[in-house]
C-alpha cells in the first residue's frame, strides 16, 4: 500500500513539474501565434508545430485555430512528414470546406503529392516506374484540378496549370512504361492494350508516339495485320519523322519524353520552394 501511494505521489510530482515547466501555459492566442510564426521563419518546423498544436487545442475557436490548422500541415511538409500533413489538410477541409484559402490548401496538397519522390517522377532517376504506384501523382492532378476548376482567378491556378499539363505526360509515359516491360517479357496483348489506353485516355501527351509504336508491332505480332496498320497510318499522320517508322521499335530501349527531363523537374522544384506558409 505505502509503495503504491509513494508511486502516485511520484508520478503526479512529474506531472507537476512537467507542468510548471512549460512555459506557454499562460502565453495568449497571439503570443502563441507569434512564436509560431518564428519558429517557422527560422526553419524549426518541430517547434512550431508544437506550438501549433498548444494553440489549435486551448484556442479552439480564436481567430488563429483555422491558420493553425493550415500552417500545421506547411510544417510538417517542411519537416517531411508528408502523411500528417496530408491529413491536417483533410481535417481542415472537412471542418473548413468555404475557407477564404481554400486554393491555397488544395495547391499545398497537390505540391505534396507532387513532391512525393518514393512515388513519383522516378524515371527522371532511371528507377523501374512499372513496379510503381502513381497514386500521388493522379492525387496531385486532381487537387490542381479542383482547384483550377473551383478558383481560376487563384494567384496558384497558373502553376497548378503547368504541373496539370506535366502530371498528364508523367502518367502517360508511366503506362507507357509499363506496356514496354510487358512487350520485353512476351506480354504482348497486355501491353497491346496498355499503349492503346495511353492513346485514349492522353491524346495531347508526347508519349502516345511509343504507345502507337508498341500498338503497331504488337498488333503484326498478334496477326492482326489491319490494326497494326491503322496504327502506323495514325503514327504517320501525328509523328511523320518518328524514329520508330526509321528503325522499328525495340522494348529493350528505354523511351523518353520532354516531360521526363530533369530540368523540368528542375523549374517546378524551384517554384515549390518559394511558396510561404499562409
Amino acid at each position: 500500500m505505502l509503495a503504491t501511494l509513494l508511486g502516485s505521489a511520484l508520478l503526479s510530482g512529474c506531472a507537476t513539474d512537467s507542468l510548471a515547466r512549460d512555459e506557454t501555459l499562460k502565453w495568449s492566442a497571439d503570443r502563441l501565434y507569434a512564436e509560431a510564426k518564428d519558429e517557422m521563419g527560422s526553419g524549426n518546423w518541430a517547434a512550431a508545430i508544437k506550438l501549433l498544436e498548444k494553440l489549435e487545442s486551448r484556442y479552439p475557436f480564436g481567430r488563429y485555430a483555422q491558420q493553425a490548422q493550415i500552417d500545421t500541415a506547411y510544417a510538417h511538409w517542411k519537416e517531411n512528414e508528408n502523411a500528417l500533413a496530408l491529413a491536417a489538410i483533410d481535417r481542415f477541409m472537412k471542418l473548413y470546406p468555404n475557407h477564404d484559402n481554400v486554393d491555397y490548401v488544395l495547391y499545398l496538397k497537390g505540391l505534396i503529392n507532387f513532391n512525393d519522390r518514393g512515388s513519383l517522377f522516378t524515371s527522371v532517376t532511371g528507377e523501374d516506374l512499372s513496379e510503381r504506384d502513381p497514386k500521388a501523382a493522379r492525387e496531385a492532378f486532381d487537387s490542381f484540378k479542383e482547384l483550377v476548376t473551383r478558383f481560376p482567378k487563384s494567384q496558384y491556378a497558373g502553376d497548378a496549370s503547368e504541373r496539370m499539363s506535366f502530371l498528364i505526360n508523367m502518367l502517360a509515359s508511366n503506362d507507357v512504361h509499363v506496356a514496354r516491360f510487358y512487350m520485353r517479357r512476351g506480354a504482348t496483348l497486355a501491353a497491346v492494350n496498355r499503349a492503346q489506353a495511353v492513346v485514349k485516355q492522353y491524346q495531347d501527351a508526347p508519349a502516345i508516339e511509343e504507345a502507337l509504336a508498341i500498338m503497331m508491332v504488337g498488333y503484326q505480332q498478334l496477326g492482326l495485320s489491319d490494326l497494326s496498320g491503322d496504327a502506323k497510318r495514325v503514327l504517320v499522320k501525328n509523328f511523320p519523322d518518328s524514329v520508330y517508322l526509321k528503325t522499328g521499335y525495340d522494348p529493350k530501349i528505354r523511351g523518353g519524353t520532354e516531360s521526363a527531363r530533369p530540368g523540368l523537374w528542375t523549374k517546378f522544384n524551384s517554384s515549390v520552394s518559394k511558396l510561404k506558409p499562409w
